[in-house]
């Protein structure tokens, strides 16, 4: 046993292409996913386009207002029509316009209106300008409110306090204070490509077959169980070997932090059986390497995808997070998300172990039970 571990070890040190799949492609994923949420994550500001057709005191006082908390890109005033060509164009998504007489309404004590054209298919990006908006529409009203009451004889304390609201809202983080979509990202494409090593593990057991290498192992002594623990080994040590290349890299390139070390190697360990273990079990069911190929890639893809990989699963919708629960990514991206971001301990993980462990004894039973027909079909 210990020369075919050693063997297969050999072998895939020397796959060009398990090379290209488990290391070289989910670092150019995390690269590029990196370096875009790195670049959003640090223009940390909400843009709005602004028209302001007043040219007052009053306008230019209200988009200072907004300058300090939005990043304003003023524009022509004479550009309205030109603009909204370009949200439906979907150039930007927003604009507002002060229209002109804005600031004689104020003084007459008349609403003033401003006007928010928006892409009413991105409501997501333009929800927190009217939200801003809301918030600074409010300060104007208790400001009037406060004066009306100052005039009637009240101080400005007890007029401030008449408009206080009876609710404090108190804003207590339940999790991370840490957290960025490197940690998202991180665990996220490492989890997925692990899964690829089904592909080569497929590769691997097609080829002894072709070259008769199975027919001539029924002649010998090695027992079933031995020859599969022989061949399975060293693709578990593989995976070991990806998760903490791509960890060190996500550390030292991006900072992510890799919290309880001991928890973190727990959950590689387990999602490395339970991916070698589910390529072992299709190792033994599919009719030949293409076949391996679109499934593993179906498994992967859409496990990534139903267990949260691409995006935090709270954000899909919730028959997509029930089905996703019924995948090994999602209890792995789930666990280590819990142990960089939460700072969990194996107390916390262990449960997400014990299921990743189960689909890996899962795929081991039933190559177990495939195997001796696929050692019968490479005698035949």
């Amino acid at each position: 046993m210990k020369a075919m571990i050693i063997k297969e070890l050999r072998l895939i040190g020397k796959d060009r292409r398990s090379f290209f799949f488990l290391l070289l492609m989910p670092i150019l994923f995390i690269v590029m996913f990196g370096s875009v949420f790195n670049q959003s994550g640090s223009g940390a500001s909400i843009t709005l386009r602004t028209v302001d057709q007043d040219q007052s005191t009053a306008s230019r006082a209200l988009i200072g207002q907004m300058q300090g908390i939005m990043d304003i890109k003023q524009l022509p005033a004479d550009s309205v029509n030109e603009q909204l060509d370009k949200i439906k164009q979907g150039q930007f998504t927003a604009m507002l316009v002060i229209p002109k007489g804005f600031e004689q309404s104020m003084k007459q004590g008349k609403p003033a209106n401003i006007k928010l054209y928006q892409d009413p298919a991105s409501q997501m990006e333009t929800a927190p300008i009217q939200a801003i908006l809301e918030s600074i529409s409010t300060q104007y009203r208790d400001q009037k409110q406060t004066g009306l009451l100052m005039a009637s004889g009240e101080t400005k304390t007890q007029a401030e306090a008449a408009l206080a609201s009876p609710i404090h809202i108190e804003n207590v983080s339940a999790s991370s204070d840490h957290f960025n979509m490197i940690d998202q990202v991180v665990p996220g494409m490492t989890v997925m490509f692990v899964f690829f090593i089904m592909i080569t593990m497929a590769r691997r057991f097609f080829e002894e077959k072709k070259t008769g290498l199975l027919s001539r192992i029924r002649t010998t002594r090695i027992k079933p169980l031995h020859y599969l623990i022989g061949m399975w080994f060293p693709f578990v040590l593989t995976v070991i070997a990806q998760c903490i290349i791509l960890f060190a890299f996500g550390h030292f390139v991006y900072g992510l932090r890799l919290g309880d070390v001991a928890a973190l190697s727990t959950v590689i360990l387990s999602l490395s059986i339970a991916g070698t273990g589910i390529g072992l079990g299709l190792s033994f069911i599919v009719p030949g390497e293409g076949a391996a190929m679109v499934i593993t890639q179906l498994i992967s893809m859409g496990g990534a995808m139903l267990g949260g990989l691409w995006m935090p699963s709270y954000l899909l919708p919730q028959s997509v997070q029930t089905i996703g629960h019924f995948t090994p990514q999602f209890w792995a991206q789930h666990s280590l998300q819990d142990i960089i971001a939460h700072g969990a301990h194996f107390s916390d993980i262990w449960g997400s172990v014990l299921i990743l462990l189960t689909f890996g004894l899962a795929g081991l039973a039933v190559a177990l039970l495939r195997l001796p027909g696929f050692l019968r079909s490479a005698a035949n």
